[in-house]
């Protein structure tokens, strides 16, 4: 195990070393807490201080990561101008075309794991347009970035940056290279590094799990994500509901409580919240209220609401995901399993 490990930090220093040192206003290597980091993962990883150091001597600074992780758009903008960047004609359109491509893969992702095409196709549309997206941003730039000068999250950052590294070494990456988003998520479905070493599966069989291009590996990724995090084949998302009462504190209160399920249809009834569609009265939900195009829009969130929050926490994102993964179910001649 050593050698495979020598080899791989000879590979990493090779691959870095090749190439010119950029222009940097900030030299990442001559930093002290850069410095006691690549000490910690030479110890604990079989990596060299040094070579690492020549890794990270690499990266640049980049404000504009700071900038974009500040005011992310779920924080920011309301269901109603959130809506406007993912339930859009083109981006369904485009999901149907995709889905036409990939029937296969995203039939054996539904044999498999369980987890309906319309749904992997909405993560991937939502992520990166159907690949068309998939960030512009050095990883190795985001991610030192982001643990070295964004106090705020630079404990996870800096954990995110131990994965890239071991990513890097065991899929044989060139680590200058590797693109992503502003956060460090990678590919079709912009996995964080930690997710690719966990979850990333090769689909295709040819022997190397690439969600960076292949989509095949992709869908099956995604897939596999939602089947370790809990997806429950066939169950209901999320579903409309009415408020029939007048407002109050005690059901107000019920909403926007947690991600996870907080109530029972039958307890939301009882406090004058009707589901749109029959459902089991017995059936845990977690009760939403946004703010719509038409004013407050109330919705039961299910288990499986609940799993696609696990890939990004933000009920905003996990009902774009919902409503545009329906809207490719209304419009689909392809494929059509729940």
């Amino acid at each position: 195990m050593h050698g495979r490990l020598t080899k791989g930090i000879c590979l990493l220093t090779i691959l870095v070393m090749s190439l010119p040192v950029l222009p940097e206003t900030v030299d990442y290597s001559k930093r002290e807490e850069v410095k006691s980091f690549a000490r910690e993962l030479a110890e604990s990883d079989g990596f060299t201080a040094d070579g690492l150091l020549t890794v990270f001597r690499q990266a640049k600074y980049k404000q504009s990561i700071i900038d974009a992780i500040s005011r992310p758009a779920e924080r920011v903008l309301t269901w109603s101008e959130y809506q406007d960047i993912f339930l859009t004609r083109n981006r369904i359109r485009a999901g149907r075309k995709f889905m036409m491509e990939n029937k296969g893969a995203l039939t054996a992702a539904y044999d498999k794991y369980g987890v309906p095409p319309v749904v992997v196709t909405a993560i991937i549309g939502v992520e990166t347009m159907y690949g068309n997206n998939k960030g512009s941003y050095r990883v190795l730039d985001a991610l030192m970035t982001l643990a070295f000068d964004y106090p705020p999250r630079s404990a996870f950052f800096r954990k995110e940056l131990r994965e890239f590294i071991l990513l890097v070494r065991e899929e044989n990456q060139l680590v200058t290279e590797l693109q992503g988003s502003y956060a460090g998520a990678m590919g079709y479905g912009q996995f964080i590094p930690s997710s690719y070493r966990y979850y990333a599966i090769d689909f295709d069989g040819d022997g190397v799990r690439d969600i960076w291009n292949n989509p095949t590996d992709a869908i099956g990724s995604v897939a596999n994500y939602f089947s370790e995090h809990g997806w429950r084949k066939g169950e209901t998302v999320a579903v409309n509901a009415l408020l029939e009462n007048e407002k109050g504190s005690s059901v107000d209160s019920k909403f926007n409580v947690s991600l996870k399920v907080s109530s029972t249809v039958a307890a939301m009834r009882e406090l004058g919240v009707k589901p749109l569609i029959e459902i089991d009265e017995a059936l845990e939900v977690s009760p939403m209220k946004l703010a719509g195009k038409n004013g407050e829009e109330y919705w039961l969130g299910m288990h499986n609401f609940y799993v696609i929050t696990r890939y990004n926490h933000s009920r905003l994102y996990a009902m774009a995901v919902f409503q545009l993964s329906e809207a490719l179910r209304a419009s689909d001649k392809v494929v059509s399993y729940r």
